[in-house]
């Protein structure tokens, strides 16, 4: 088998009116690169048509599979899926809506490759729009709250677009315990308090109108509230055994972020 440089993950639920125009897009993105790379599917319970879709897409493109969920865990568990499946020494995904272009995934891919950063975040930079003052003002609250609690510098934690070494970041997820949202933060936390290097770089963040959000804001910030005080406790007081589980026994817990 031709070794995989690049495992890109693309989380799926009912995206039936994106799959074929957005994945065009990916793909020649990716292909820009000219190193070999791989798509991951992972369908999470979709009730539309959305699974034939992205079967007719990897009959069609030999460097794309799919896993499917029959039933829905959640973004997050979909991301483990796809990760935990990658052949890429690099992996990573991003949401398929492509409200942040993947005109980005090179030079982040390139920033792990060259060693730079074990996890590159996707910071999101906001367009002017009421929609997306929303989503900014309860994505700024969000990252002030999980910066006092958590200590993550001030990171974009739930941003959709994240990069990481492979290998480093696999016994970091076998950790995590959320299956949703907030798995994000999670994994992320925990990169972090084992001592991998976490960097950001800018995207711009363009709301699209013509999908309908999967993110119900309410109902999901009550839901993450209770999620960043169970993690918060669970770190608190069960610090001890979350790190020793983890199989690196050279890094301490806590150590600083470069």
């Amino acid at each position: 088998m031709k070794h995989c440089v690049f495992s890109l993950i693309l989380p799926c639920y009912n995206e039936l009116p994106l799959i074929d125009s957005n994945v065009k897009l990916i793909i020649q993105t990716l292909a820009l690169m000219r190193k070999p790379f791989e798509i991951i599917f992972v369908d999470d319970g979709s009730r539309d048509r959305t699974r034939d879709h992205i079967k007719k897409v990897c009959r069609k493109y030999p460097f794309c599979r799919y896993i499917f969920h029959e039933v829905n865990q959640g973004r997050g568990a979909a991301v483990t899926t796809g990760i935990r499946q990658a052949r890429g020494d690099v992996a990573g995904y991003i949401d398929i809506d492509c409200e942040v272009s993947p005109v980005y995934l090179p030079l982040m891919i390139a920033g792990i490759e060259k060693h730079e950063a074990d996890v590159i975040i996707g910071k999101r930079i906001y367009l002017n729009s009421i929609r997306s003052l929303i989503r900014f003002i309860a994505s700024w609250g969000y990252r002030s709250l999980t910066r006092v609690i958590l200590q993550t510098h001030d990171l974009d934690t739930e941003s959709g677009y994240k990069i990481f070494n492979r290998k480093k970041i696999l016994p970091i997820i076998l950790l995590v315990q959320s299956p949703g949202w907030f798995w994000d933060t999670e994994t992320i936390v925990l990169a972090d308090r084992f001592g991998l290097t976490i960097s950001e770089m800018p995207v711009l963040f363009q709301r699209r109108f013509d999908k309908q959000s999967s993110v119900r804001l309410f109902r999901d910030t009550i839901q993450y509230l209770k999620d960043l005080w169970a993690f918060y406790f669970r770190l608190r007081f069960d610090q001890e055994n979350i790190f020793r589980k983890n199989k690196n026994k050279k890094q301490t817990p806590y150590q600083k972020r470069t």
